[in-house]
């Protein structure tokens, strides 16, 4: 028992420490006791029924882990019907492929003021071509692809530092791979990039781990697959060229001679290629609330490149994507205000009736 006490209570402090794992342990109470105080109201032959009723939900979800592991399997299928066009998109970037001008043709809802607008632009563009510069150095694919998605995602731009851009301008390609059917769920993101100054590597990874189980002991908390850890990579930085990591000098006084030495050290600087260095989980160790924030957001970057940049690059380059992102946060945000309101209405009855 002695033992039983001593190991609640370490689960109590670390949830004190801990605001988010408080307002969960504190909504699973809220629930059970919700829940608890159904069940006491009922009679005993119901309850049984009940039981039943909640053994087949566990039987449900089990068999809701089984769907998403083959949504995992279908989602590798396709990954290689999809990839011969991402190659493509790769090719046309990097400029190692011109696209034909049947293929360079864009078809928009408005099509007759559109094909105008076109004609009208091939007629400007054959004049400025007569009379550009025959020496003049024409832009190779499309420069700077991935670079301007990064500065134009949130998400993306605020892990972007100043001394990162340059090192992005080499990113030719972004890549998802998905684990076999043998191996444990899985996905990899791989950024592929030209010969540069900064390092050797031709491709950094990182890989998120997943799993699509139920908990043991809270099975009806499954809501689909989810990341429960992920590893970067070693970045081989050639000299002097590591972003990760700034040098600074510091004064040193000799405690008995009272001498001072300039000393140089390195220390972790801010930058995108942190990302491919993420925390390390330990099972056996709690993470601080600052760990897990940092991991959670990791996540969701993760999640944010498989399910949205990778497959639509071109619609975050150009905005169209952004906007639908932000149409979407929107209505996210109005639903959420409408149900506050409601809240607070709920609470002013309440109120009333209490009066």
């Amino acid at each position: 028992m002695d033992a039983d006490n001593e190991a609640k209570g370490k689960v109590s402090d670390q949830a004190m420490q801990n605001p988010q794992a408080l307002a969960s342990l504190q909504d699973k109470i809220e629930s059970a006791s919700h829940s608890a105080s159904i069940m006491d109201s009922l009679p005993k032959s119901v309850k049984r029924r009940v039981n039943a009723l909640k053994n087949l939900q566990v039987n449900s979800t089990q068999i809701e882990a089984k769907f998403y592991k083959e949504v995992h399997e279908l989602e590798r299928k396709y990954s290689t019907l999809y990839q011969p066009l991402f190659d493509k998109r790769r090719n046309i970037v990097s400029g190692e492929v011109e696209p034909t001008d049947e293929e360079c043709e864009w078809q928009s809802d408005h099509e007759e003021e559109a094909h105008a607008l076109a004609e009208d632009l091939k007629k400007k563009a054959a004049i400025e071509e007569k009379t550009e510069d025959a020496n003049e150095e024409k832009p190779k694919g499309i420069p700077e692809f991935w670079l301007a998605i990064f500065r134009s995602v949130d998400m993306l731009s605020d892990m972007l530092q100043e001394h990162d851009e340059p090192i992005l301008k080499h990113l030719q390609d972004i890549k998802v791979i998905f684990s076999g059917p043998d191996q444990p769920m899985s996905f990899t993101l791989e950024f592929h990039f030209e010969p540069n100054e900064y390092f050797t590597n031709t491709v950094l990874t990182k890989v998120y781990k997943m799993k699509s189980e139920p908990d043991a002991e809270d099975p009806f908390s499954f809501e689909g697959p989810e990341i429960i850890d992920c590893e970067g990579c070693e970045i081989d930085w050639r000299k002097g060229k590591d972003v990760t990591v700034k040098t600074i000098k510091k004064k040193q006084k000799h405690k008995g001679r009272g001498t001072a030495r300039v000393i140089t050290k390195q220390v972790p600087n801010d930058s995108f290629f942190n990302f491919f260095n993420p925390i390390k989980v330990s099972p056996d160790k709690e993470l601080d609330e600052d760990s897990e924030y940092t991991l959670a957001t990791d996540f969701e970057i993760g999640h944010f490149f498989r399910e949205r940049i990778v497959p639509r690059a071109v619609l975050y380059f150009t905005g169209e994507a952004l906007e639908d992102d932000e149409s979407l946060e929107e209505e996210e945000l109005d639903e959420g205000e409408e149900e506050l309101e409601e809240e607070e209405l709920d609470e002013g009855e309440e109120e009333d009736q209490d009066e």
